[in-house]
């Protein structure tokens, strides 16, 4: 398989590009380099993607695995690569929809170039744009739209705050409740099942999440995996809101937790049809184990006290 990149610097394709090399196919990533070093064993081929494709980006290339959000970027890929089988990375954010986990419908695109620090609600409807310019201007394509993704590497630090805050013991305030349901798929698993489906060619359009459970099951798993015995305090979403607690993700967050009923589709899409695909999905205590001592982000232990405190004298 000859594999064309567009990335391969950082997280997911980064992991696309080493299993790759590991499959033994003939990998370049296409981009500037700028954002860490390259997977050893791939042809680099520098490409600004602000500026028009390289002459060179025009080979005959079985696959093309791409991941970004700015639709600038993939319409110049799509015009200078428009004969392989693209696979590409959307994200469960173009659904309008977040209390449903159904696959309709979309937001309506926005298919200029937005600053997402200035308007990150800018972030799905840019993929739809995405999506619709790789659809149309391409032989053959596949969309994949993930939810969390998790895993080794990851720049967030939003799941490893919990491995590495079970690490560390003590009671542990779980937010919300223990049922609300919530999935992660490893980086890992996710790059191993692009690559499959470049090699196979498969078309149309998948959630790449890995299976809904709930949050209290999903919590057990990375106690398991960071081998912790916690002590769970459960707390009722209201009263962390009332508190200034922020969800899902970022400084002073409590990651993984969701405003209940507005995100109950957000976490729960049926990961059947993506499994069916080919999809195969390692324990999340593995995923815990593996991520433990990578940065995490997310409350601090000083304000969790403080949260737990209020919450026990209320």
């Amino acid at each position: 398989m000859k594999l064309l990149v567009l990335g391969g610097t950082r997280f997911l394709s980064r992991a696309v590009a080493e299993q790759a090399v590991e499959r033994g196919w003939d990998v370049t990533c296409a981009c500037r380099g700028a954002s860490g070093p390259l997977p050893a064993g791939v042809t680099h081929l520098p490409w600004d993607r602000s500026q028009d494709a390289p002459a060179e980006i025009a080979g005959e290339w079985d696959a093309v695995v791409d991941v970004s959000r700015t639709p600038s970027h993939v319409r110049r890929a799509v015009a200078a690569v428009p004969d392989a089988h693209w696979v590409f990375v959307s994200t469960i954010n173009v659904y309008a929809d977040n209390g449903s986990p159904a696959m309709e419908p979309l937001v309506e695109a926005i298919e200029t170039d937005v600053d997402l620090a200035a308007d990150p609600e800018a972030y799905g409807p840019m993929k739809v744009a995405c999506e619709r310019l790789v659809t149309e201007g391409t032989a053959s394509s596949v969309l994949v739209r993930p939810g969390l993704i998790v895993g080794p590497g990851d720049p967030t630090g939003r799941f490893s705050y919990w491995p590495d805050r079970l690490a560390r013991g003590g009671e542990v305030l779980a937010p919300g409740s223990p049922s609300d349901v919530v999935q992660v798929i490893d980086v890992r698993d996710l790059a191993a099942w692009l690559l499959d489906a470049a090699e196979a060619r498969t078309t149309g359009a998948f959630d790449g999440v890995g299976e809904p459970m709930p949050i209290a099951r999903l919590l057990d798993q990375v106690a398991e995996g960071v081998g912790a015995l916690p002590s769970w305090t459960w707390v009722d979403a209201g009263f962390l809101t009332e508190q200034g607690v922020e969800p899902w993700a970022g400084e002073g967050s409590i990651p993984l937790w969701l405003p209940r009923p507005d995100y109950d589709g957000m976490m729960s899409h049926p990961a059947q049809p993506a499994l069916d695909a080919g999809l195969r999905l390692r324990p999340v205590a593995e995923t815990a184990r593996d991520t433990l001592g990578e940065t995490a982000v997310g409350i601090t232990a000083e304000r969790e006290r403080e949260v737990l405190a209020a919450w026990h004298a209320r």
